[in-house]
């Protein structure tokens, strides 16, 4: 139960054969980059990474099955063992008992962790809970070394594991348009994206957790991941350059409802009132907060507050006084220009153009 709402989730299992040491993740899909996310969660848990990894045969790894252990990883599964060093294995088709470690243990966290139904949240907090209880599970005797706790043998296990090589970039990339509205479609949903990349071509990153969305080599969007379908993600400051021609579409504007940029500009906007001059002069401020940086406008229209006056002009006016003109770097003289006698000032040298000359007058 998720939010109250009774939801299916897939649990990534990820465990050291030697110390039994387990982490299970949890995520709303079995989709590549939640794979990615589960290695990176699970290495990060171990504190590194093991020499070989024994997989089943998971579309998200595997393209083909030759004959034997014969394997064609896909190129991103590949990109992901070699940034952690591992050496992937693939079990045979339907011989569960070569994980056998994995697989006898689905059915044990069911019953330890989804047995009665698990409720909480939100999916992280679930997470959270399940690292905590995987921990608890690690004070357990080894079921080999009896006399020896899970813990204790992963001490000793964990001066051999490969050293943690930071998070692999674990996304999922598709290519699309943006709409004339600044909308991206991907999975369902609708993510906004900066005006600028209004009908453009953009590729989307899809990681477990958010999406990213590119144009041109450069981030014009970024946002927590959402499931289910239909759903719209508006981030307003995407649609402020809209303003400037629509100042209306402020009071109207789907992205725009219940909007309040922080504390201060909602002070602002309140001064201003809901008029169209004051829609004009809010839209300025907020184009300026673009360019200066929401703390420097939010300083600026503090100053104008206490100073008794209330415009864009103002604002604009004490934003371009804070900053201060850049110097001129001084430029250095090539060696070739350096010269071998320097000038001497001697002013005396313009007296001699009196001599000798006729000067008349009119």
């Amino acid at each position: 139960m998720l939010g109250g709402v009774t939801t299916t989730i897939k649990v990534a299992h990820i465990r050291l054969c030697h110390s039994r040491m387990f982490l299970v993740v949890a995520y709303p899909r079995e989709t590549q980059e939640m794979v990615f996310d589960a290695h990176d969660r699970g290495f990060r848990f171990f504190g590194g990474a093991c020499q070989r990894g024994i997989y089943d045969n998971m579309k998200t790894a595997v393209d083909a099955i030759f004959t034997g252990k014969n394997r064609r990883f896909n190129r991103r599964f590949e990109q992901l063992c070699s940034h952690y060093l591992v050496e992937p294995v693939a079990c045979t088709p339907a011989a569960g008992w070569e994980k056998g470690q994995v697989e006898n243990q689905v059915g044990n966290v069911r019953e330890w962790f989804f047995t009665p139904r698990a409720r909480f949240a939100t999916l992280a907090e679930l997470n959270d809970w399940l690292m905590e209880q995987c921990l608890k599970r690690a004070a357990e005797p080894h079921p080999e070394m009896k006399d020896r706790s899970v813990a204790e043998v992963f001490a000793e296990e964990k001066a051999a594991l490969i050293g943690y090589r930071g998070p692999f970039d674990g996304f999922h990339e598709t290519h699309t348009t943006a709409s004339k509205c600044c909308l991206v479609r991907f999975d369902r949903n609708r993510y906004s994206v900066d005006a600028t990349a209004a009908n453009q071509p953009v590729s989307v990153h899809a990681y477990a957790d958010r999406v990213v969305i590119r144009h041109g080599g450069e981030v014009v969007a970024e946002h927590a991941r959402v499931f289910g379908r239909d759903r719209t993600v508006y981030e307003p400051w995407h649609y402020v350059p809209v303003l400037a021609r629509k100042p209306g579409a402020l009071r109207n504007g789907a992205p725009f409802r219940d909007w309040e940029p922080s504390p201060m500009l909602a002070t602002i906007r309140q001064r201003l009132g809901n008029g169209n001059d004051g829609d004009r002069h809010f839209v300025d401020i907020l184009m300026a907060a673009r360019e200066y940086g929401l703390e420097a406008v939010e300083a600026a229209c503090a100053k104008a507050l206490a100073a008794g006056t209330c415009t864009s002009a103002v604002v604009l006016n004490l934003l371009a006084r804070q900053i201060e003109p850049v110097a001129a770097k001084p430029v250095a003289t090539p060696d070739t220009l350096v010269l071998a006698i320097p000038p001497v000032a001697d002013c005396a040298r313009y007296d001699t153009l009196l001599l000798g000359a006729c000067h008349g007058t009119a």
